[in-house]
């Protein structure tokens, strides 16, 4: 794609998106209740601009709990303060409105200070480019315009972030300098919500004629999923998740932590693969794994849904569904893999049964038995379970093919079969007859 029309395709796509024996384990993320929720340890887990994104997305979704909201609005406006994003900064100062005390409001000399350093930054970048561009150096002009991507990223200025890094790719002169162009794009596309250009870059990186290394593998396998998430695309999604090496610790803290990869792919694997899937590239991964051991909430909902305690595995989701929905990421789909999980739930649980007892179901997935004659009434339409409900005694029956019916079917289809074959038979033979005839009176002629 031509540089020009790709940074022009990219600007007018824009969207802006702005617990059991581990319980000591370091950087473990506890997900149990909304009233156990650490905001300093969650925020801890990320770095960068996704951290001050997550903060001011739980500020904004964390509801009536005002706590929650002033803690998250302090940590943000910390984590800005070390930067230089100005605008980000008087955001989150509205937002405050003066709630924290004075050290929390408009600091004007901040303002000037970032300010004066940036058109200082800025004068300097412009020369040495120009510089660059003349001596028609493409290692420096490629570093040039790198410079200026970062120095955009810092101040929030993404798209003119996104177009210098872009430009880089001109001027690339290995594939270690291709690859960090790609790379570049990526993050940057994901801060502004552009998913849809995320594969494209994927795609690229993983085209380079090197072999990539075990890290930057495991970034890409998390942007891929990232975007496949963004799409809705959950299996696929899950796939890219559960493919992401462990080395990814935490390098790639500036988009997503290792917890995250196991919330995510475990959900989506859930509501997605079919029990063979699930023990196979779930339970029994290894790889995979270790990244439930972070999060063991997660490791013991897909165990108890294997293993069909569906009440338990009820209960799990029940309790992780509040901090799901404060996450950046995740949130817009929680219903949708709630909704997924629980219809994948109801046609297990029926599968083994003739006749199963809707009152005693009910029990089994924490609801009444009018409420579940509902579910499964929308699954018998939608043809994803194979039966018929007795409404009065509460009963549902499984629909069974009639064997000995099915059985004369194919008998009968196998005779018209044959039926046909020997007409064929005959209708050949009488015209080879015909033929061989004919040949021998024309002889006699």
């Amino acid at each position: 794609m031509n540089t020009d029309d790709d940074i022009s395709a990219l600007i007018d796509d824009e969207i802006y998106a702005n617990g059991g024996d581990d319980e000591n384990r370091p950087n473990h993320r506890q997900i149990i209740s909304a009233d156990q929720f650490d905001i300093e340890a969650y925020a801890s887990l990320y770095s960068g601009r996704t951290k001050i994104s997550r903060l001011l997305f739980i500020a904004k979704h964390c509801g009536e709990n005002l706590t929650m909201q002033l803690d998250a609005l302090r940590m943000a406006f910390d984590e800005i303060k070390q930067g230089e994003d100005t605008s980000l900064m008087r955001e989150v100062v509205n937002k405050i409105s003066g709630r924290l005390g004075p050290d929390y409001a408009v600091d004007d000399a901040w303002y000037l200070n970032i300010n004066k350093k940036a058109e200082l930054k800025k004068e300097k970048l412009e020369t040495e480019l120009n510089s660059f561009r003349t001596n028609l150096i493409k290692e420096s002009i490629r570093m040039g315009y790198n410079d200026f991507g970062d120095f955009y990223y810092a101040h929030g200025q993404l798209t003119e972030a996104l177009k210098n890094y872009i430009r880089t790719r001109d001027y690339c002169t290995t594939m270690k300098h291709c690859i960090q162009t790609c790379m570049c794009a990526i993050l940057v596309s994901i801060e502004m919500g552009q998913f849809s250009h995320i594969n494209s870059y994927i795609s690229k990186a993983e085209q380079t004629v090197e072999p990539l290394d075990t890290v930057t593998v495991a970034k890409l396998r998390c942007a891929a999923g990232l975007s496949n998430l963004f799409s809705k695309k959950y299996k696929l999604a899950a796939r890219k998740f559960i493919e992401t090496s462990p080395e990814l610790g935490s390098h790639y803290n500036e988009v997503i932590s290792s917890q995250d990869v196991a919330m995510y792919g475990g959900l989506c694997a859930l509501a997605t693969f079919d029990r063979t899937e699930l023990k196979n590239k779930v339970i029994d991964n290894t790889v995979f794994r270790n990244f439930l051991e972070l999060v063991p909430e997660v490791r013991e909902l897909i165990n108890n849904f294997y293993a069909s305690r569906y009440a338990v595995c009820l209960e799990y989701l029940g309790n992780l569904k509040s901090n799901l929905l404060l996450d950046i990421h995740l949130h817009s789909h929680v219903e949708t893999l709630y909704d997924l999980i629980r219809q994948k739930a109801l046609i297990q649980y029926t599968l083994p049964f003739v006749s199963v007892d809707l009152n005693m179901m009910a029990d089994a997935f924490k609801t009444t038995a009018a409420g579940l004659q509902k579910e499964l009434g929308t699954l018998i339409t939608d043809n994803q379970i194979q039966a018929r409900i007795d409404s009065h005694n509460k009963v549902m029956y499984a629909r069974h093919a009639d064997q000995r019916k099915a059985t004369f079917q194919r008998v009968l289809e196998t005779g018209r079969e044959f039926d046909r074959d020997l007409q064929s038979m005959f209708l050949r033979s009488s015209i080879l007859k015909y033929e061989a005839s004919r040949s021998r009176g024309g002889r006699r002629l």
